[in-house]
């Protein structure tokens, strides 16, 4: 189970939101370049990046912050030793050539979330031009699924739509619980497990991450498929510690595995 920092970008600034929310936003940083130099050394393995200015705009907003973020993941990883730190971004990503560029400038994952829903022929093309790099994000509330940064809500089925998209060959699925994201009131295990189930491609949980018991119960259902969770407010405000977090998730994994091959013997 990895635990994955958020880096939320407004007006240049790391922040945080409730439930989606731009009026309530609480900066944590005003320089998010440094903050991601802080989760890296924190032992973050893969950042979650999110224009949250674009996700409203439909188009990018925040790109000079995402490439001094990518400088500082590419600068830590060469000082370190390590191949690549993966750093996945979406907001606003409408068009092939903003794909394109993000990677080129050295962006692992896209994560595309109103255009899928809303164009799914983009999504089919981004999954095509792009194998393996295309994540697919879908937010929800009562299992509808939300668009155009969480302020409409369609009719969409999340599993329907996830099914349909795993069909296209995207990566994964960023599912998040919209009215638990920000509010730290635990993520919603049962929602998110019957979303792995249903398909075959990783689920990376997201939304209302609060202490290291959303881990461990988050760790406990890995076998269905959650590959990871994005943490966000709980590590700003110190709920949960990153570097903590992340041995007692490896810990628990560990531990479930010889649980699973001593059964099998």
């Amino acid at each position: 189970m990895l635990l994955i920092p958020a880096i939320d970008l407004k007006d240049g600034h790391c922040v945080r939101l409730k439930q989606g929310d731009m009026e309530q936003a609480t900066v944590f940083s005003e320089d998010p370049a440094e903050m991601a130099l802080h989760w890296l050394k924190q032992g973050a393995r893969r950042l979650h990046l999110v224009d949250l200015n674009g996700a409203f705009a439909g188009k990018p907003k925040n790109e000079a912050a995402v490439k001094s973020i990518l400088k500082v993941v590419a600068a830590f990883a060469e000082e370190n030793g390590v191949e690549e730190i993966p750093v996945q971004l979406g907001g606003g990503i409408r068009d092939l050539d903003t794909i394109e560029r993000y990677l080129d400038d050295g962006l692992s994952y896209i994560i595309i979330g109103t255009a899928a829903v809303k164009n799914p022929g983009f999504l089919h093309d981004a999954c095509s031009a792009f194998p393996g790099q295309i994540i697919v994000g879908l937010d929800a509330k009562d299992g509808k699924v939300a668009t155009d940064g969480w302020s409409k809500l369609s009719g969409h089925e999340v599993i329907d739509l996830a099914r349909k998209f795993e069909g296209y060959g995207c990566e994964s699925i960023v599912y998040t619980d919209i009215g638990r994201d920000g509010m730290m009131g635990g993520v919603n295990i049962e929602a998110t497990v019957r979303l792995a189930q249903a398909v075959s491609i990783p689920i990376i949980a997201s939304g209302g991450v609060h202490n290291i018991g959303d881990v461990e119960a988050l760790c406990r259902v890995e076998d269905e498929g959650i590959e990871a969770v994005i943490c966000g407010r709980s590590i700003y405000e110190g709920t949960l510690d990153l570097r903590s977090g992340q041995d007692r998730a490896d810990e628990l994994t560990q531990a479930l595995e010889a649980e699973r091959d001593a059964g099998g013997k």
